[in-house]
């Protein structure tokens, strides 16, 4: 049971919850639009792999690739994310969610589409973001019983951050603690102005090494857009790269705490 509720409660929002790769962004101050530096990324991308902890167990491993695209024929970026159960974990409750999202140049969301294995569960999330009539479109649909879950339209402004688009929009601002930025955030189903904080300055120790790093916390629980009551701490490296190097996700009894921490990085 604690398995699948890790499945619902965590490796959908863990699914939306990364960052993008190193060196992929220019800092900018205030509320300016965050800028991509294609020279800092190689030609066939970058990719950033995750382990991920729950109640002090291994449960599971993430990878993330990062490649320039081509959207309605302008310049843009492509973000997939594989989640994957491990250990015990699998064994008994077998997890692999693959996620993907086309973002702007500016890293505005224009479709996202989630493939979710868990168990005996199999879905396809799909949400286009509609800029031109300012509106997100959701569609989830059960794969087991090819029918429809939920359909949902929300009003959007013209450009708006899926969660990933959102933490990555967060590398490139330029704010240190004590201070925080609003970010606006949809998954299709809800719009929020969405209050990231930054928070301490801390030395973080991973698998891939120590780092000096600044601890943000993004609002997206407790009924804001996830309806769990929880938080979310990211802590980026605290230099240009601004490099998410830890991810963790405190939520009730039932979970518990959810921890990823950055084993390796790779170019291509």
């Amino acid at each position: 049971m604690l398995c699948r509720v890790f499945s619902r409660c965590v490796a959908a929002p863990l699914v939306l919850a990364l960052c993008l790769p190193a060196y992929s962004f220019q800092a900018t101050p205030g509320g300016a639009e965050p800028s991509v530096d294609r020279q800092k990324i190689s030609n066939g991308g970058e990719t950033l792999h995750y382990s991920i902890e729950w109640r002090l167990i291994e449960a599971g491993r993430a990878r993330l690739s990062w490649t320039p695209a081509q959207i309605g024929g302008e310049s843009g970026w492509q973000v997939d994310l594989l989640l994957e159960s491990t250990g015990l974990v699998s064994k008994l409750y077998k997890v692999e969610d693959h996620y993907r999202v086309m973002l702007t140049e500016s890293l505005c969301a224009t479709s996202s589409l989630l493939k979710a294995n868990e168990g005996r569960r199999k879905r396809e999330t799909r949400v286009t973001y509609d800029r031109i009539n300012k509106k997100a479109y959701y569609l989830e649909w059960d794969l087991v019983k090819d029918a429809a879950v939920k359909q949902n339209e929300v009003a959007i402004p013209d450009c708006v951050h899926d969660v990933v688009g959102a933490l990555a929009a967060l590398r490139a601002k330029d704010f240190d603690p004590p201070a925080s930025r609003q970010f606006p955030i949809s998954d299709g189903k809800k719009f929020i102005e969405a209050k990231v904080e930054a928070q301490e300055k801390e030395t973080i120790q991973t698998p891939a090494g120590s780092y000096k790093t600044i601890r943000y916390e993004a609002f997206l629980y407790n009924g804001i857009l996830y309806s769990k009551k929880g938080r979310l701490f990211v802590w980026l490296t605290d230099d240009e790269r601004r490099m998410p190097v830890q991810i963790r996700i405190r939520l009730g009894f039932a979970v518990g705490t959810v921890t990823l921490q950055l084993e390796k990085e790779e170019s291509s």
